[in-house]
């Protein structure tokens, strides 16, 4: 059962020249170390001029908006010869009502969520493109406190709990389709637990869930950081687990599109590609460049949080507010040569499969033939050109997650009907 607790009105949109003004600091401070940006328009060539200059994109407040907010701060956008125009939503589904509708060119998106719209999932079916993958890792599941006072620590000492109690436990994810509640879900069935029977879940907003959970209303979640920081900050929970811990490396935010934005705005969306893969490069060049995006997603316009609740796991230094620290060794990333941007195939056709597996989907869709659609590698590689990012020899990867099943997009069919516990 899936039900939306608290959906809050949607925040103000930020005006162009309120972005572009916390762009100007971040992009001075970046100047030592990025160099002098080229002269605007550096992309132009003829024909390639971008055939819309103000790009709006949408973002919710989390700590992998960074690409777009880097974009602007350091001026990549112009160099490309656009204007990104950043906007904060309120919810995922305020990013993919304003999509369809037009109010917002392009989004800082929930993987997931994309392919559900596109497969007409919970919503009116509308062609969709991903044009890259903004980053991978840096998700959680966070319980509440009052789990851990009753011994819970794990995956394994929960689904013992939950036994033992006989109580239906509430947990969130933050869009139906999307990675947050495919991570959840894969969480639980790997412990044991049906996350369609053995318990209840909600959609909250990412930014609702501090809330939610210190009010006793959920019993968990999984969504994106700094907020699982802002639960162990506030004593109201701890990290059972990272998205990481299901999934190393695996793709979490895309930057999307309708389709039909991008057959009428074809050059638009390969500057837009283009400047966000340079902010995700700068990114993770070091730790200061990552001090230094830290500064400017804090700030009001993005996140609206204290540095050092965002700091720490932008960094991969990890406490899950229960006694364990360590470094992790597959840490929230941005960009790795490219390796975390390139829109695999694979990639996509993993989250079907996994909307197969949960009934959102009846049957089997034509995989291949989908992500080949929606999977916008002709642009990407163009893009990727004119970045100077290199591109993988092949457009799908092999993966293992934690249950030890290894995906390769070999046979999505027979890997999305493996799974014992499904709907």
């Amino acid at each position: 059962m899936t039900d939306t607790v608290d959906s809050a009105n949607e925040l103000p949109a930020h005006a162009p020249d309120a972005a572009r003004a916390v762009g100007a600091d971040a992009r001075e401070a970046a100047a030592p170390a990025s160099g002098t940006p080229p002269a605007a328009g550096a992309w132009l060539a003829g024909s390639d001029r971008p055939e819309k200059i103000e790009i709006r994109v949408g973002f919710l407040p989390l700590t992998d908006c960074a690409p777009v907010a880097m974009a602007i701060a350091l001026g990549l956008d112009q160099k490309y010869g656009i204007r990104i125009v950043a906007r904060r939503e309120a919810s995922w589904a305020a990013v993919r009502d304003k999509l369809v509708n037009g109010e917002l060119d392009a989004g800082h998106a929930l993987y997931g969520m994309v392919y559900g719209v596109e497969l007409g999932i919970g919503s009116h079916q509308s062609a969709m493109a991903v044009l890259m993958t903004l980053n991978q890792n840096g998700q959680a599941i966070t319980l509440s406190s009052r789990l851990a006072a009753a011994g819970v620590t794990d995956g394994a000492s929960l689904a013992a709990h939950l036994r033992a109690d006989g109580r239906r436990a509430v947990f969130a994810q933050t869009f139906p389709t999307g990675t947050h509640a495919l991570w959840l879900n894969y969480w639980l069935a790997a412990h044991g637990i049906d996350p369609l029977r053995d318990v209840r879940t909600v959609t909250v907003p990412p930014q609702q869930m501090a809330a939610n959970i210190a009010q006793g209303r959920i019993d968990g979640f999984c969504a994106g950081e700094p907020w699982h920081a802002h639960v162990i900050s506030s004593g109201t929970g701890f990290t059972a687990a990272t998205s990481q811990d299901v999934w190393p490396d695996h793709p979490e935010k895309v930057l999307a599109s309708t389709a039909e934005f991008v057959q009428r705005h074809p050059n638009a969306a390969r500057a837009l590609i283009a400047a966000l893969l340079e902010a995700a490069r700068f990114i993770d060049a070091s730790a200061e460049n990552r001090s230094r995006t830290v500064a400017t997603i804090a700030s009001a316009d993005y996140i609206d949080v204290l540095p050092e609740t965002i700091e720490p796991r932008m960094q991969g230094r990890y406490r899950n507010g229960i006694g364990r620290t360590w470094d992790d060794a597959h840490p929230l990333r941005f960009h790795a040569e490219g390796a975390v941007n390139f829109p695999y195939l694979s990639d996509a056709i993993w989250f079907m499969t996994q909307q197969k597996r949960w009934g959102m989907l009846n049957a089997h869709p034509d995989y291949l033939a989908i992500a080949n659609r929606v999977n916008r590698l002709d642009l990407y590689r163009d893009a990727a050109a004119a970045a100077g990012v290199p591109l993988p020899g092949h457009a799908s990867r092999h993966s293992t997650l934690m249950d030890g099943t290894g995906w390769s997009a070999a046979d999505p069919r027979a890997y999305a009907d493996t799974f014992s516990i499904h709907a």
